[in-house]
């Protein structure tokens, strides 16, 4: 019997690769097919149900406006992470973590802000009408800012949704999100808790292979969803321009 296309997609991007056996959480227990030479091995079937869970999830949020935060630090899924989030024009963090992003993002926007500041000021040229000293001091603290905020620069409101890899390694993040309520998608691995992720997809959280397959997936539902969004919109308009044209022919045959 063959496959299906998402699970066999799965396996070759080598998503059911799990932890040692000694490194595991017991609550992952549930998404664990067994054991290969003390590895656990992951149930990709029950990881392509959450996966599109996930997905008919965030067609909806995307659907009705909403912003999703992508969350990834660890150093070899940064770039990959990055470039996925930007091809669906969303929100990202993969430098490290910004303590307070959610639950105290007012001081956060200020300072965002002041980066945009003097990225603008950089761009207009208004640096070099500085003296030395301070525009060296300021073209320092930006490249640290650029290296922060970059991927935040554009938001303007809480992220109605964060999607994280490895939700063990962005453990603040997640602390975050659950003091606010703020739902969580999460590619998981075999060490950590499920319990506290609002849709687990489990699966290899360390492999560039695994994580682009699943936030590709991800990506993809976004981007279907402001197709179909734009495509309603269009259809309004059509429909709108269509009634005052009648009107219009109304009003004609009257006069």
């Amino acid at each position: 019997m063959a496959l299906p296309e998402i699970i066999k997609n799965l396996l070759e991007s080598g998503v059911h690769f799990g932890h040692l056996r000694k490194h595991w959480n017991p609550r992952m227990k549930k998404f664990i097919f067994g054991k290969k030479k003390n590895i656990y091995i992951i149930d990709l079937e029950k990881t392509s149900d959450q996966l599109q869970k996930s997905r008919e999830f965030v067609e909806e949020l995307v659907k009705g406006g909403g912003k999703i935060l992508f969350v990834a630090t660890k150093k070899q899924l940064r770039q990959t992470v990055k470039d996925l989030a930007i091809q669906c024009e969303m929100p990202y963090i993969v430098e490290r973590w910004i303590g307070g992003f959610l639950t105290n993002f007012s001081t956060i926007v200020s300072r965002i802000k002041t980066y945009t500041g003097l990225k603008q000021q950089k761009e207009t040229g208004g640096l070099n009408k500085l003296p030395h000293k301070e525009k060296v001091r300021l073209s320092k603290e930006l490249d640290r800012m650029h290296k922060i905020y970059s991927g935040v620069a554009e938001i303007n409101q809480i992220p109605q949704c964060v999607f994280i890899v490895d939700p063990k390694k962005e453990l603040a993040c997640v602390r975050e999100a659950n003091k606010l309520g703020i739902p969580i998608i999460a590619l998981i691995d075999t060490d950590g808790d499920p319990e506290t992720i609002d849709y687990p997809i489990p699966g290899n959280d360390d492999a560039i292979k695994s994580v682009r397959a699943i936030a590709s997936y991800l990506v993809e539902g976004i981007q279907n969803a402001r197709k179909g969004q734009a495509t309603a919109t269009g259809k309004a308009a059509d429909q709108e321009a269509k009634e005052e044209s009648n009107q219009e022919v109304v009003e004609d045959s009257q006069k």
